[in-house]
């Protein structure tokens, strides 16, 4: 049965625009821990400041 991890990234409190880098640290953490990158979903995350929500990804990784 294969095992689930999801990681919700965003670039920082007041939104702004995602960073290639920041995913690629992310992805190549996960990857060296024997998971696999299953999807990538553009969501809005709601903010730890005010009502508004930011951009954000959330990454799916998947571990047999």
């Amino acid at each position: 049965m294969p095992q689930y991890k999801v990681v919700e990234l965003r670039e920082g409190l007041l939104g702004g625009k995602m960073s290639g880098e920041k995913l690629e640290k992310v992805l190549n953490e996960y990857g060296s821990k024997g998971w696999a990158l299953k999807a990538i979903t553009s969501v809005d995350v709601k903010g730890r400041v005010g009502p508004g929500g930011v951009s954000g990804v959330l990454v799916t990784f998947e571990k047999p």
